[in-house]
């Protein structure tokens, strides 16, 4: 690992302009990723910046229409929230199945949405990977991809984002609050993260020095059925072949609205608004939920390793809407 200076910031205004004023420092909350790439020699920073004391931790009501929860808030404090379990199911399930309990009491809800792609070739400096060193090249494109991505790829990087999190939140129209340099500002989730195109290293709309600092999650209508499902090689602690995050208000037989995301298939968390169109005041029957399905999965590109996810992406989908349509677990 290589050496670095650490500080322990005081205030956020503080952490912000430690970090802004260095262009090899870095913000360091839970680290349960960020320490692993730093050892690996993958993640190199000069400067960490510590912000675990900062007062951005906690979860609170904004009436009946978000809740909002502070960056530094753990994945088991938001998943153990009465209103979580009450009116959000989807994201505590998506928390519940995304870490380990020990990962959950310490990683914080701004580090998983910002966590790094589990990618081997990312994490292995000695292989090509445009996201680690731009210009490289992509080892995964003829090597060893399963676990890769088919939504939103390029002809530089095929890498999945590996947050379960991040996408319960993009099915919740969910936004993040961030405080840099120039003040403060609000991103919502579906503009947050950045398909891989001829900039793989850039993952996100975040400038240099900018700290999420709150995430504004809204709650579903009462009556709302929702869940989060994840399809993976073994029962915990793996991440994502394919995951359905869904959300359904139906109303005398009908669908009045729907909220689908997919994880798992997507260079990023994948909302699916097309499928989300089909499926708004129509009955939930086999036919719609598979044309829905299609539509979920439409310009999907698989590779000769990783093409079975097209249609395992598919069939979660019309799993989950399913379940949720007969009320029943996926």
């Amino acid at each position: 690992m290589r050496s670095f200076a650490y500080v322990r910031a005081g205030t956020v205004e503080e952490a912000v302009a430690e970090v802004a004023a260095d262009p090899e420092a870095a913000f360091l909350a839970g680290g349960t990723t960020q320490v692993d790439l730093m050892r690996d020699e993958v993640f190199r920073p000069a400067r960490l910046v510590d912000i675990t004391r900062l007062p951005l931790r906690g979860v609170r009501r904004d009436g009946d229409r978000a809740l909002v929860a502070g960056a530094l808030t753990t994945m088991e404090e938001l998943a153990a929230h009465e209103d979580v379990a009450a009116r959000l199911p989807l994201v505590r399930e998506a928390l519940l199945r995304g870490a380990s309990p020990q990962l959950r009491h310490m990683a914080t809800l701004g580090g998983n949405l910002l966590q790094r792609t589990r990618c081997r070739y990312y994490r292995d400096p000695s292989t090509a990977c445009n996201k680690r060193e731009p210009g490289t090249g992509c080892a995964a494109l003829d090597g060893h991809h399963r676990m890769h991505a088919v939504l939103g790829t390029s002809p530089h990087c095929i890498a999945t984002h590996p947050s379960d999190l991040a996408v319960a939140l993009l099915a919740l129209d969910a936004s993040v609050h961030v405080h840099g340099p120039d003040g403060e500002r609000a991103v919502r989730l579906a503009e947050f993260y950045r398909v891989p195109g001829s900039t793989p290293h850039i993952e996100n709309v975040l400038a240099h020095g900018e700290l999420i600092t709150r995430l504004e999650i809204p709650l579903l209508p009462p009556g709302a059925r929702s869940g989060y499902l994840k399809v993976r090689d073994r029962a915990s602690y793996e991440f994502a072949l394919a995951s359905v995050a869904a959300a359904l208000v139906l109303d005398g037989g009908r669908i009045r609205s729907a909220r689908l995301a997919l994880g798992g298939v997507g260079t990023v968390p994948w909302r699916a608004p097309r499928a989300e169109e089909l499926l708004s005041g129509v009955r939930p029957d086999d036919d719609v939920l598979r044309a829905a399905a299609e539509a979920a999965l439409e310009g999907a590109e698989g590779r000769p390793g990783n093409g079975f996810k097209v249609e395992l992406g598919r069939r979660a989908v019309v799993r989950m809407l399913g379940a949720l349509a007969r009320e029943g677990r996926p």
